[in-house]
């Protein structure tokens, strides 16, 4: 009898008859694992329990404490919605059914049928049905031809499209129950193991995200493997309501859309504008004192500028397309990214190996055209803000230079109370080398320098191949906030392919001309992103130096209202940034509406207050911190208004 050799995560090699199955192999390990098991990696690749192993393999069983063994549950309850909807609509057509991060939607055509709440609620109710009949999820070989014949036959051209662009001899259909789909799987062994649903909301989406095709139903869902977690879940996602960017956005005055201006484009409001100028002043701050020097750059550049780049060939269609003018064959863009800009700053004179490294700073403003349909808030828009900077060094500085980045990106973290962060590093695709330019060998040399200046620097990474940037790998710092969401917010790339096609040099110490090391890092990356997620995370309830209105001072009646005014413009003085509530209302109702602005301190005044000189001061959420003189109280807290260190 043939063997295969199998190795476990913890180095052991086991024997097996050639052809065992993952889920064969989860019992020889322990009744436990067998039981919970969902789907196993074999070789780096995600597969089906059932799956026959026909050679040697490394492999990891993955159970839901596993991003596989999630991969694989929510991929089968995708399917298992296709299975529900399809016998309450036959005729329905499919397009794309996707796991994603919380969940799954399906890209659905339910024609001109509508879709609301109650429909949800009826697919739903067929899916708990479906899940307890425990249909197991089969694996089949079929040709193209035969893959066209059945979808011809059910008239669904989406799937048809699909088809023929995979290549015969590749293509797999899944079967449970009475539903059969196109798909790669992986899937869990049977739908019985999916027990709790909640089908959370419909949207639009062009079929592949183009808008000149149909728009079909995007449904997403959730679902879990106990009842518990789904309550759990959909506590968080109610939080997550309260916390909406958008919705906190509005009510605390920071940013507004309009369509005259257009979609994509955020106005930011007064209020929002301190909170952005205050993050700006962070920043600058702690770029003058780590050597950064500040440039400004135009919003639009020659159309050549980004031909150069490779950034025009990589990313030209997605860009605003060029601005013509009079003269003839003259174009130019909208700047999409600030790199090439910097890298002409550098070329404004002869640089030397003593000069390096330069570190150039801007807070440019750059315009990408995303699609309508992808546009959410300020965390997808079409014109952002970067905090980006651009450092030349020689290749002997890359990685002291790296690490005096993350020490940066770990400066924004703690000032902003993000301390649950992991470091990932973006490697390129090694078995799709000609997304990227360059040569191996500088890629590897670039990706062996980000991961030792994260090693030094004791980050906790993860390595995750075809997320580089096409010029260079990088340094993804993945967030997650308050409500255990995670989000990407800085990066840091390393890139030797720009130099070289805009023929920067310096000359070194050997009087040879060479060409520098180029390091792209953004600790915020967009300023729109970060301020919705840090919106999202505290709730509005900014850090005390950040928040657009620090104070607001309650007079008890009109009567005080000069000596409001006194105090403040001393406040004003010291630059505090409040307001001087001076409004023929009654203090509750003053105290309420500063409440719900989040004004971090109130300061009533009274008559026993005027005659004291003093203030008592409530901090929001309720506490009463007693009275105070103006001196008083900034010796003691005064500190806690200024920027951060």
């Amino acid at each position: 009898m043939s063997v295969v050799k199998i190795s476990l995560p913890d180095g052991s090699v086991r024997e097996f008859p050639q052809g065992v199955k993952g889920s064969e192999i989860a019992q020889s390990i322990s009744e436990g694992l067998a039981r919970m098991a969902l789907s196993i990696e074999v070789n780096g690749e995600i597969w089906d329990l059932s799956r026959p192993i026909t050679t040697d393999a490394s492999i990891k069983i993955f159970t839901w404490n596993d991003k596989g063994g999630k991969y694989a549950f929510w991929h089968s309850s995708a399917h298992l919605f296709a299975e529900a909807l399809e016998a309450l609509y036959p005729g329905v057509k499919f397009g794309i059914g996707p796991p994603i991060e919380n969940g799954f939607y399906y890209d659905v055509d339910l024609g001109d049928q509508p879709f609301g709440d109650d429909e949800l609620l009826a697919v739903e109710k067929k899916m708990i049905e479906l899940a307890k009949a425990n249909n197991p999820f089969v694996r089949s070989d079929v040709s193209k031809k035969e893959a066209l014949e059945y979808f011809r036959a059910k008239g669904d051209e989406y799937k048809l499209e699909l088809i023929e662009g995979l290549q015969d001899g590749s293509i797999t259909f899944y079967k449970q129950g009475n539903f059969t789909d196109l798909c790669r799987g992986p899937h869990v062994p049977a739908t019985g193991v999916i027990k709790a649903i909640k089908l959370l909301s419909v949207a639009g989406a062009y079929w592949r995200g183009n808008e000149k095709n149909k728009m079909l139903k995007r449904i997403y869902g959730i679902t879990f493997p106990k009842a518990k977690e789904l309550e759990e879940y959909l506590h968080v996602l109610e939080e997550a309501k309260k916390r909406d960017h958008r919705k906190l956005g509005k009510e605390l005055e920071l940013f507004a859309f309009s369509e005259k201006v257009g979609m994509g484009l955020p106005l930011w409001l007064p209020k929002g504008t301190i909170l952005r100028e205050r993050l700006e002043q962070f920043m600058r701050r702690a770029q003058i004192r780590s050597g950064y020097d500040p440039v400004v750059t135009p919003h639009i550049g020659s159309k050549q500028l980004y031909v150069t780049s490779g950034h025009y060939e990589k990313y030209g269609k997605d860009s605003f397309q060029p601005i013509t003018t009079p003269d003839v064959g003259e174009e130019f863009l909208l700047k999409p990214m600030n790199c090439p800009h910097h890298c002409e700053i550098y070329k404004t004179k002869p640089r030397s190996y003593k000069d390096l490294p330069i570190r150039l700073a801007e807070f440019g403003t750059v315009y990408r055209y995303e699609q309508s349909g992808e546009l959410h808030g300020l965390t997808r828009v079409r014109g952002f803000t970067q905090d980006d900077a651009h450092i030349f060094c020689r290749p002997d500085q890359v990685k002291e230079e790296f690490i005096k980045v993350i020490d940066l990106v770990l400066l924004v973290f703690k000032s902003l109370g993000f301390d649950n962060y992991t470091a990932q590093v973006s490697l390129r695709d090694p078995e799709n080398k000609q997304k990227y330019i360059g040569e191996d060998a500088q890629w590897d040399k670039a990706e062996r320098e980000i991961q030792e200046a994260a090693d030094e620097r004791g980050l906790k990474t993860v390595a995750v191949q075809g997320e580089a940037a096409f010029y260079g790998p990088k340094l993804d710092f993945m967030v997650r906030d308050a409500l255990n969401r995670s989000w990407q917010l800085g990066t840091i790339q390393v890139d030797y392919q720009l130099p070289q096609r805009f023929e920067l040099e310096y000359v070194g110490s050997d009087n040879q001309k060479h060409t520098p090391v180029m390091i792209h890092r953004a600790p915020f990356g967009s300023l729109e992103r970060f301020v919705a997620v840090l919106i999202e995370h505290c709730a509005g309830n900014f850090p005390l130096w950040l928040a657009p209105e620090q104070f607001a001072i309650l007079p008890i009646s009109e009567k005080f209202n000069e000596y409001g005014k006194r105090i403040l413009n001393a406040l004003r003085d010291k630059d505090i940034r409040g307001l001087l509530d001076d409004r023929d209302e009654k203090i509750g109702r003053k105290i309420r509406d500063s409440e719900v602005k989040k004004v971090p301190y109130m300061f009533i005044i009274g008559e026993k207050e005027v005659a004291e000189n003093k203030i008592t001061v409530r901090k929001h959420g309720g506490s009463d911190l007693g009275a105070f003189t103006l001196d008083e109280f900034m010796s003691q807290f005064g500190s806690d208004f200024a920027l951060p260190s």
